[in-house]
């Protein structure tokens, strides 16, 4: 997934970052004996054109796009937007598209924006967390915003802060408590935070890894077990292209890589966007689809098998465009009870 399509010498560091991950790929499935011979699949048909040709408009569209980009965000470096429905019946998971009752913006003031949602219901109340990014600090912190009667989210209010950029609030239950996982990869470190007093309060429960730089852990329990699923940068390049797998036998831990990391390597069908949904027996991942530009779209993938020897995923479903979100592309995808939120850049 490539951060900046633009200039040549950021594409090549994300090129190589990603082929090196590839490699290491190649390796840990050629020890696991799961290598799939190059014969199997088909041989790809490279065209001739020259590149010249193709970079020279590209490059001059993309300086008008990004100017006029930065006239209409102002003093804005980037911009994104949070979006919710109340809905009975089927929602995107289902239909697989942006269609239906239409979403309400979540508004800001200009001096942040929202992203990253994740709704939670508590003591029949729905809690809309989001990672909350004002341009002042420029770092990430999570807030929480409450439904109330009128079927509307309030202004968000700052319910957890670090030195570091947070983002990506997964908020669940489990053994009577209530818990968070939000990315904090700039500080290499993934922490389980655990409401002292909800939604207001949260204390760093556990560290669950360190030293690590994970972007959006995505967690499930089955069989007994916990599962992360999320993006790993090694090194240099996207942080947005590398599925890394970790199982742990409680929430706890101890956490432990899956043998055969990195799972793929992937521009679109790799990078959570939000938890897990369940479909009748199966289970259905939202990835973020890159293959554009980051934020550009979102697929649905199932999953065929997780434990200890193999992690396979369907190829992704992508979610098409409709009028109940009339926004280029969707971000994330979460959903409790008959709320449903959905964010996108801009």
């Amino acid at each position: 997934m490539l951060a900046d399509r633009l200039w040549l010498s950021r594409s090549c560091n994300d090129l190589l970052a990603g082929a090196m991950s590839l490699i290491m790929q190649t390796v840990a499935r050629f020890f696991a004996g799961k290598l799939v011979p190059v014969s199997d699949n088909p041989v790809p048909i490279l065209k001739n054109d020259s590149f010249v040709r193709h970079y020279v408009p590209f490059f001059g569209r993309a300086l008008i796009d990004r100017a006029v980009q930065k006239i209409r965000r102002g003093r804005r470096p980037f911009y994104w937007q949070v979006a919710y429905r109340v809905i009975d019946g089927p929602g995107i998971a289902e239909t697989g598209q942006l269609d239906g009752k239409p979403f309400t913006v979540l508004p800001d003031d200009g001096q942040r924006f929202y992203a990253d949602p994740f709704v939670f219901e508590a003591d029949r109340r729905h809690h809309l967390f989001v990672e909350e990014f004002p341009y002042a600090t420029s770092r990430g912190v999570i807030s929480v915003a409450e439904l109330g009667d009128d079927g509307t989210f309030g202004v968000p209010r700052v319910v957890l802060e670090e030195a570091h950029h947070l983002s990506y609030p997964q908020v669940f239950a489990h053994d009577g408590e209530i818990f968070m996982i939000p990315e904090s990869g700039s500080a290499r470190e993934l922490v389980l935070y655990r409401a002292a007093q909800f939604p207001d309060r949260w204390v760093r429960d556990t560290v669950l890894m360190a030293d690590r730089d994970f972007n959006d852990a995505t967690l499930l329990e089955s069989d007994g077990r916990f599962w992360l699923v999320g993006t790993e940068r090694f090194g240099y390049g996207s942080a947005s292209d590398t599925m890394a797998v970790y199982c742990a036998p409680s929430l706890r831990g101890p956490w432990v890589a899956h043998p055969l990391n990195p799972i793929a390597v992937d521009h679109s069908a790799t990078r959570p966007g939000g938890a897990f949904i369940r479909q009748d027996d199966a289970l259905v991942l939202p990835v973020q689809n890159g293959a554009r530009a980051y934020g550009g779209g979102l697929g649905l993938m199932q999953l065929e098998r997780l434990d200890a020897s193999d992690v396979r995923f369907a190829s992704p479903r992508p979610i098409g465009a409709g009028p109940a979100w009339a926004r280029t592309g969707i971000h994330t995808l979460n959903r409790a009870g008959n709320v449903e939120v959905v964010d996108s850049a801009g």
